[in-house]
């Protein structure tokens, strides 16, 4: 964390020091989502028998009830992060944004705060934010359950080697993360893919010879993949770039108040019709064109936190 240790025992939350507040944080969070997870687990369960007889109307109203007890799940955790610790929040949303609208969201990554931050940002802005899950992880226990019955894409995805050695399946996890997608025809979503692939670390961001100031090296083929998927479905991207000008902290250091500001942009960009149809593992001028527009995005944001943080 880019605090101090005297910085670490000075800071506190509103009405307790630091470790009683993250403490009382960290239960509220732990009863919070175990008072809500018995519903979603039961409207899960209440989906998957509705698609196994083949009704979609039933399986229409358990994802409604999933994604009602999941925002309000979100919206009690963020009141009482809220009213237990004193963050200085600055968030600006370039564009007018609609629940009603299909995003796709990409991010810089530095701290598992930054979830907290996206879900305190589109909350209310947009539906509610979903991930690209890796397809393996659909079989952790309840968790697992619990991101199907979301709706959250499962992306397969086929390493280079693996499919030299297998070219017949080319295209293939392309299309089974398609057919996953399809459960968000005619409904709005939120999807957020984090184009680094991990959290910003100096160490990493030296052994790439990152050409970006404060971030790593983007995964456009992360992007590509999940703009492929969606296709039509998207409205725009919107690219959000979170700021710590006061310190990064670890969600511990969150809960305990030490993360003192936030702040949070938000960009929307048209995303290309030609980038719609797909076509990154198989046509070279589709890759490059894709990889230039990534690059731009990158670069923008790059020029984004110097301001932020300077």
């Amino acid at each position: 964390m880019n605090m101090t240790q005297q910085d670490n025992q000075a800071h506190c939350g509103r009405y307790f020091p630091a470790t009683i507040t993250g403490i009382f944080l960290t239960i509220v969070l732990i009863t919070n989502t175990t008072i809500f997870g018995v519903p979603i687990i039961i409207a899960c369960l209440f989906r998957l028998i509705a698609r196994l007889i083949k009704v979609k109307p039933l399986d229409n109203v358990g994802a409604a009830v999933v994604a009602w007890v999941s925002e309000t799940w979100m919206r009690i955790n963020l009141w009482f992060v809220r009213a237990m610790v004193a963050i200085e929040w600055d968030v600006q949303i370039e564009p007018e944004l609609r629940t009603e609208r299909s995003y796709l969201i990409t991010s810089n990554h530095q701290s598992w705060v930054d979830i907290m931050a996206l879900y305190e940002a589109t909350t209310d802005q947009t539906s509610f934010l979903r991930f690209f899950i890796k397809d393996q992880l659909k079989y952790v226990p309840i968790l697992g359950l619990a991101w199907w019955g979301l709706d959250f894409p499962f992306m397969k995805r086929h390493s280079k080697e693996f499919l030299e050695k297998h070219p017949e399946l080319r295209g293939k996890d392309l299309e089974t993360t398609r057919k996953a997608c399809d459960n968000f025809r005619g409904k709005p979503v939120a999807i957020l893919n984090f184009l680094e692939g991990t959290r910003f670390k100096a160490p990493l961001h030296a052994k790439q010879q990152s050409p970006y100031k404060h971030l790593l090296i983007p995964k456009a083929g992360g992007l590509a993949f999940a703009v492929g998927a969606m296709g039509d479905q998207l409205h725009s991207l919107l690219s959000v770039t979170i700021a710590y000008p006061k310190g990064v902290g670890e969600l511990w250091d969150f809960l305990c108040g030490r993360v003192l500001a936030i702040t949070v942009r938000i960009h929307e960009h048209e995303i290309p019709a030609e980038f719609l149809r797909g076509g990154y593992q198989t046509d070279p001028e589709y890759k490059a064109n894709f990889q230039t527009w990534v690059s731009e995005l990158w670069t923008e944001k790059d020029a984004e936190l110097t301001s932020l943080l300077s």
